[in-house]
């Protein structure tokens, strides 16, 4: 039998709080605190973050994130919609420019039935995908291989980020507009 070995997982499963920085949405309160690369976000826009998954199905799967506090879609007014659907955009260029994916999976898990584990904070997953990524560990021993750490998946896409002009990235000390 082969095994995966991930042993610095075990310092997240063993962890007494599950996020100390957060008391009731994670999707409004990380974006508001001045630790964007402790909590994975990669780019902001001005009503958006985009925020690395903390269990990822692939290397770069990325969340869009209004800053509405909603798990209704409707709910968004049309400046909502226009900046979530412009990051969504930027999101596909800089994850394609990181990582060359051979496509994307994307789309919003929306109401209890759907299979998030947040819903009452609306989000669209972005996950690059590569021919033959999948394989039989999912189907045969619910085990998703991931190949590669958190950190090196979000240096690159915060430097394909970056290279973007017009989008906010988070910097040592302060976010950057670039122009």
């Amino acid at each position: 039998m082969e095994q995966v070995f991930a042993p610095w997982r075990i310092e997240w499963i063993e962890r007494e709080e599950k996020n100390p920085d957060v008391e009731e949405c994670v999707f409004c309160e990380l974006p508001a605190l001045d630790a964007d690369r402790n909590h994975l976000i990669v780019a902001r826009s001005d009503r958006a973050v985009v925020m690395l998954n903390n269990y990822p199905y692939n290397p770069g799967h990325a969340m869009v994130i209004p800053d509405a506090h909603t798990g209704d879609y409707g709910d968004l007014d049309d400046e909502q919609l226009l900046d979530h659907a412009r990051l969504k955009q930027r999101t596909f260029d800089a994850l394609e420019t990181a990582l060359e994916p051979d496509g994307f999976n994307a789309g919003l898990n929306l109401g209890e039935g759907a299979g998030g584990s947040i819903g009452d904070h609306l989000h669209t997953h972005v996950v690059p995908r590569w021919k033959g990524d999948t394989n039989f560990m999912p189907v045969l021993s619910d085990t998703s291989v991931i190949v590669q750490a958190l950190e090196d998946t979000y240096d690159r896409v915060h430097e394909a980020f970056a290279e973007q002009a017009g989008t906010t990235v988070p910097g040592d000390d302060a976010a950057v507009v670039v122009e």
